[in-house]
C-alpha cells in the first residue's frame, strides 16, 4: 500500500505527543499491551505467530546483505528445538561493499528532517508489533526465555524501549529551531541575516547484538541512530540472530515504501570465527557503536574504536544490602524471584547479598544468618516447586558459558541452595536449571567481586550493616554494577545506602516486597544503567544517549 510521510505523520503524531509527555513526567506509560491474551490481540494472533515463526525455521531468511557471500547458520534453541535458519554471511571480505551500501541512503535520509525521520520509525515499530507473536518466538528459541517473558521484554516492553528512545531524540532534534531571522540593532538599518540550523548524522553506526536479550537491549540504539539520521549495521550474535534479522527485514520494508534506500539498516550475520565486530567497530566510517555484553569486549570497544561514539552495557556485580524488614516472608519470596527470573541471566539480576552475621531483626522477631538463606530458599520452593510452572519462570538456559560457571563453583562456599535439572513439559531437550545460592564471607573477596552470569548468587557474612554498606559502594566503584537494593525499617539506614548509591552511580531499590523486582525496569520511567559506573557507560534512555548521535550544524546568509 502506498502511503506518504505525511499520512504516517497524521498517524503516529498523537503517540509521539504522548511519548514526549512521559518522558517529561516520567510517569507510567506504555504504549504496546504486554499481555499475549486473545482478548488483546485477537484469538489467532498467537496462532499466525507461532506459524509464522515456524515458516522460517530450516530455509533461508529472505532478506539480501551487501557483500555478503554465501549463507551462515549458528543459532541452538536452548529448548532443543532445530532451527536451522540460513543468513546472508558477511565475512571480512565483504565489509567494503557493505559499508559503501550503507553510505549511499545517508544523504536523502538526512534530508528528510527530523519529524519524518521519527515517524517512519514509528511505522517500523508499529509493523514489529504486528509481527510481536512471531518475534516473541523468535526471542524465546534464540535466547532461552519463557515465552511470556519473551513477548513482554523481547517485545512490547522492546517497543516500548525504542518508542521512548525515538521520544528522547526527537526532543533533542527539535530542541532548536531549523530556521531562524537574526537581527542586530545598529546605527541606521539593522544587520538581518537568515539561519538554518541542520542536525546531521554522525555517519555509519554499529549495534553488536546480545544474546540474552536480543531486541531489548539493541532495539534503543538501534533507533536512537536510525532516527538521527545514521545508516545502521546490525550485527547479532550469532547465538540470537532472528530476532534482528526479522527487524532488518521490517526496517527495509518501510524505508523502501517510502522512497529511501533499504540499506540504511543492513544485517551482518557472521561465522563465529570471522571476529565481525571488531572488523566493523574498527572501520574509519562507523561513528556510532551500541554494545550490550562482556567487560572485556566492551573495554576492547572503548579503547580501541576511537574514531567512533561508543555505548556500552557491561557486566556488574549487582548488590543487595539486608538490614532489617518489616515483611520476612515479603522479602524473601521477593528475592526468591529476582534470582529465579529467567535462571538469573540478566543483567540486572542480584548476585551479592550482604546481610550481618549476626542476623536481622524482622516481623517475625530476630532472624539469623542461616534463617535469611533458609527463608529465600523456601521462597525459592514455593515458586518453583511445581516443574511446569517453573519452567515459565526460569526459561532455559542461554549457552554453554552458563553450565560450565554452574559447574565450576567455588569448593570453599558453603550451598545454601543446589541448583537442580528442571524437565521441560513441552520440550524434552529443554536445558533449565533452578539457581544456586552460596554462603561465603566477606572477606572472600576473589569469589564475589567478581560477576557469575546466571543462576549463582551469594549470601554474604558481614560484621553488620556498616560493613556491608562500605562494601557495597565500593565494589560497585571498582567493578560497576547495574541495580542495587536495601531492605531495612531504619530510615538512617535506607538515607546512608541512598548516599552510598549516589556515590558508586547506580540504581536503587528500596524495601522491595510486593510485585515489583529489582531486575525489573520500566520504560519511560525507570533509568536503565546510569553510566556513572564501569557496569555501563550509557543510560536508556536519556538526552545523552541520543544527543550524541548528531550534530548541529549551521549556514547563515544575509537578508
Amino acid at each position: 500500500m502506498s502511503q506518504t510521510v505525511s499520512d504516517l505523520e497524521s498517524r503516529h503524531r498523537p503517540l509521539l505527543d504522548q511519548a514526549l509527555e512521559a518522558i517529561r513526567s516520567r510517569a507510567y506509560f506504555s504504549a504496546y499491551p504486554e499481555s499475549p491474551s486473545p482478548r488483546v490481540y485477537g484469538e489467532t494472533a498467537a496462532a499466525d505467530g507461532q506459524a509464522a515463526f515456524e515458516s522460517l525455521l530450516g530455509g533461508e531468511f529472505p532478506l539480501q546483505t551487501p557483500g555478503a557471500d554465501g549463507v551462515v547458520a549458528t543459532e541452538k534453541s536452548p529448548y532443543g528445538l532445530p532451527l536451522d535458519v540460513r543468513y546472508p554471511r558477511l565475512a571480512p571480505a565483504g565489509v567494503d561493499a557493505l559499508i559503501e551500501a550503507a553510505r549511499v541512503g545517508l544523504p536523502a535520509w538526512r534530508d528528510a528532517g527530523p519529524t519524518a525521520r521519527t515517524v517512519a520509525c514509528m511505522e517500523i515499530l508499529a509493523r514489529l508489533h504486528a509481527r510481536v507473536f512471531e518475534l516473541a518466538n523468535a526471542v524465546q528459541h534464540t535466547s532461552g526465555q519463557a515465552f511470556v517473558m519473551a513477548f513482554q521484554a523481547g517485545g512490547a516492553h522492546a517497543l516500548d524501549r525504542a518508542l521512548e528512545a525515538l521520544a528522547y531524540a526527537y526532543a533533542e532534534m527539535t530542541r532548536h529551531p531549523e530556521t531562524a531571522v537574526w537581527e542586530k540593532p545598529g546605527r541606521g538599518e539593522p544587520l538581518r541575516m537568515e539561519k538554518t540550523f541542520t542536525a546531521v548524522p554522525r555517519g555509519v553506526a554499529l549495534v553488536i547484538g546480545c544474546n540474552t536479550f536480543p531486541t531489548w537491549n539493541s532495539w534503543p540504539g538501534l533507533f536512537a541512530s536510525l532516527v538521527t539520521g545514521n545508516p545502521v549495521v546490525v550485527k547479532p550474535h550469532p547465538g540470537a540472530v532472528l530476532p534482528l534479522a526479522i527487524t532488518v527485514q521490517v526496517a527495509q520494508e518501510v524505508l523502501g515504501e517510502l522512497g529511501f534506500d533499504p540499506h540504511l539498516v543492513t544485517l551482518a550475520a557472521e561465522d563465529p570465527a570471522d571476529g565481525l565486530a571488531k572488523v566493523l567497530a574498527s572501520r574509519p566510517e562507523v561513528k556510532l557503536v551500541d554494545y550490550t555484553g562482556s567487560s572485556a569486549f566492551g573495554d576492547w570497544l572503548e579503547q580501541n574504536a576511537t574514531q567512533a561514539q561508543v555505548y556500552t552495557e557491561k557486566s556488574g556485580i549487582n548488590t543487595v544490602v539486608i538490614d532489617s524488614t518489616d515483611s520476612f516472608k515479603g522479602m524473601c519470596f521477593n528475592l526468591a524471584f529476582s534470582l529465579a527470573l529467567y535462571s538469573g541471566q540478566m543483567c540486572t539480576a542480584p548476585q551479592n547479598v550482604f546481610v550481618p552475621a549476626d542476623g536481622i531483626d524482622t516481623d517475625d522477631g530476630h532472624r539469623s544468618f542461616d534463617d535469611v538463606g533458609a527463608g529465600i530458599a523456601a521462597g525459592l520452593g514455593k515458586l518453583l516447586g511445581d516443574d511446569a510452572k517453573a519452567v515459565e519462570l526460569l526459561g532455559g538456559v542461554v549457552n554453554a558459558g552458563v553450565l560450565e560457571r554452574l559447574g565450576s563453583l567455588p569448593e570453599s562456599a558453603e550451598v545454601v541452595i543446589a541448583s537442580r535439572d528442571v524437565p521441560h513439559p513441552a520440550y524434552d531437550d529443554a536445558t533449565v536449571r533452578t539457581p544456586t545460592v552460596l554462603a561465603i564471607d566477606v572477606k572472600d573477596t576473589d569469589i564475589y567481586e567478581t560477576e557469575c552470569f546466571g543462576p549463582v548468587s551469594y549470601l554474604i557474612r558481614t560484621s553488620g550493616t556498616d560493613e556491608s554498606i562500605e562494601t557495597f559502594r565500593r565494589t560497585v566503584l571498582e567493578h560497576g554494577a547495574m541495580t542495587a537494593a536495601v531492605h531495612s525499617t531504619s530510615d538512617e539506614v535506607v538515607a546512608r545506602m541512598r548516599s552510598a548509591a549516589l556515590d558508586a552511580g547506580v540504581a536503587l531499590s528500596e524495601n522491595l516486597t510486593g510485585q515489583v523486582f529489582v531486575n525489573q525496569s520500566a520504560a519511560f520511567s525507570d533509568f536503565h544503567g546510569t553510566g556513572a559506573n564501569p557496569a555501563a557507560n550509557a543510560s536508556y534512555t536519556d538526552g545523552a544517549y541520543v544527543a550524541g548521535r548528531f550534530r548541529i550544524v549551521q549556514s547563515r546568509r544575509h537578508i
